[in-house]
């Protein structure tokens, strides 16, 4: 061990932390484009893959083994409602959270959140149409604001 101060304690070390720091601050709290697009990375990812794994998922997984009972909320029939929903819920799902197709894979989803909320939960208190909602509003959001950069549509060009 030598008597040399650590390079943080200089005057030189702690004006080189500054500026990692206040670098740092700049891209991750700025409204400047990349926390935006990191933002909406996030949004995709968490209302897109959740949306996939937890809804979409097991409904596809019932499917394979056999379950076909499901809600005919619009009068189309219980199993092509359940194919839709399995096709907004688990693919749509995948695509917006990956960023591809994202504004034509949120029509599906925004169709089955609203179809949740205000037919199948019509009559239902808040609570119920709460969680349809907590889907709709990012979807909706996701579909103005569109996927960001960090999206594999931005990366398609």
């Amino acid at each position: 061990m030598t008597n040399e101060e650590p390079v943080f304690l200089t005057k030189e070390g702690t004006q080189h932390l500054y500026r990692k720091i206040k670098t740092m601050k700049k891209l991750l709290f700025s409204l400047k484009p990349f926390s935006i697009d990191f933002g909406l990375l996030i949004l995709r990812l968490a209302s897109g893959g959740i949306m996939a794994y937890s809804h979409g998922w097991g409904k596809l997984q019932g499917v394979l083994s056999g379950d076909l009972g499901f809600a005919d909320p619009i009068g189309i029939g219980e199993l092509p409602s359940l194919i839709l929903t399995i096709f907004a819920e688990f693919v749509c799902g995948i695509l917006v959270a990956v960023g591809l197709f994202t504004r034509a894979a949120l029509i599906p989803l925004i169709i089955t959140m609203a179809v949740a909320v205000f037919i199948i939960h019509a009559d239902d208190p808040f609570s119920k149409q709460e969680f349809g909602l907590l889907y709709l509003v990012p979807y909706l959001t996701l579909f103005l604001t569109g996927p960001g950069k960090f999206s594999l549509d931005k990366q398609l060009g």
